[in-house]
């Protein structure tokens, strides 16, 4: 709105320049009173009008600067509550992290898992390849994977992704995917769990291959594990809906406090669907001594 009148002020400046050259000239070569008069009486409008907005965009101005601060204070707030409201909401609990956005996620979702009293036994991060020919022909070479479509290759790391999580097996394969820089981990694999988060959407221009996921979810549905599926606020592609046909919980705003504190209350034994975007049912699950 700001930016609307600084244009609209540039615009009438222009037009005050365009005024005095025709009255100028009107004058010079015309000496006609009337119309200097009628110049001059628009000249005067246009300043009148000048005036109004830039008195309006100092009230716009004023606005902005107040509504940032209370947006700041407001930030600050919710950071300072955030650990209360969490506190032992998930003590005693294991999670693993899957990154599958190719762009990674706050470190605030980890951390928020800690100060609820769980514990973050391994994260892998998938990173998404740009020749899959030339992967899919590899991985066919080298591990014998019978895979010969973009799909069956995302469905087979999904399964191998999972099965590490899940037993800790497999690891000459997964050391492979590493070295090959198809996968990234860090932590412990093997030891169990009480719950997964998938970190998905997409800041990419073309959605990225949805396979995976459905891999590793329907993985850990058949071990009767629970799973969030989370994004952050600003991707270009959306996960949930994908998520919510594989029936687990989802929370769509990952990056801010509320919906760190969704998932933390999802995680804890209240599923549902989570955040500000349409396929949220609503912004976070009810808090203790709140009415549903």
């Amino acid at each position: 709105m700001i930016i609307d009148y600084k244009y609209h002020i540039a615009s009438l400046v222009a037009v005050f320049l365009a005024l005095g050259i025709g009255i100028l000239i009107g004058s010079t070569l015309l000496g006609n009173d009337a119309l200097i008069d009628y110049q001059k009486q628009v000249t005067n409008g246009l300043e009148n009008q000048l005036q109004s907005l830039r008195k309006a965009n100092e009230t716009v101005q004023v606005r902005a600067n107040t509504l940032e601060t209370d947006s700041n204070m407001h930030k600050q707030f919710e950071k300072q509550v955030l650990p209360v409201l969490a506190a032992g909401k998930l003590t005693g609990k294991n999670f693993a992290i899957v990154e599958l956005n190719n762009f990674g996620f706050p470190p605030e979702l980890s951390e928020i898992i800690k100060t609820a009293g769980g514990s973050v036994s391994s994260v892998t991060s998938v990173n998404a390849t740009d020749d899959e020919k030339k992967t899919i022909s590899t991985l066919q070479q080298e591990l014998a994977w019978p895979v010969k479509t973009s799909d069956e290759l995302y469905k087979r790391l999904g399964i191998e992704i999972a099965n590490s999580i899940a037993t800790g097996e497999n690891k000459a394969v997964t050391s492979y995917l590493v070295e090959k820089e198809l996968l990234k981990t860090s932590g412990e694999y093997g030891i169990p769990v009480d719950g997964i988060i998938i970190v998905g959407g997409s800041y990419k221009e073309n959605n990225r291959n949805i396979q995976i996921d459905f891999s590793l979810i329907d993985y850990f549905n058949e071990l009767n594990i629970s799973m969030v599926g989370v994004e952050e606020t600003d991707v270009i592609f959306s996960s949930m809906k994908e998520y919510q046909r594989k029936h687990i919980s989802t929370v769509d705003n990952i990056d801010t406090v509320p919906g760190q504190m969704a998932m933390v209350l999802a995680l804890g034994g209240q599923p549902g669907h989570y955040g500000i975007k349409s396929t949220a049912q609503k912004l976070m699950p009810d808090l203790p001594g709140q009415g549903a």
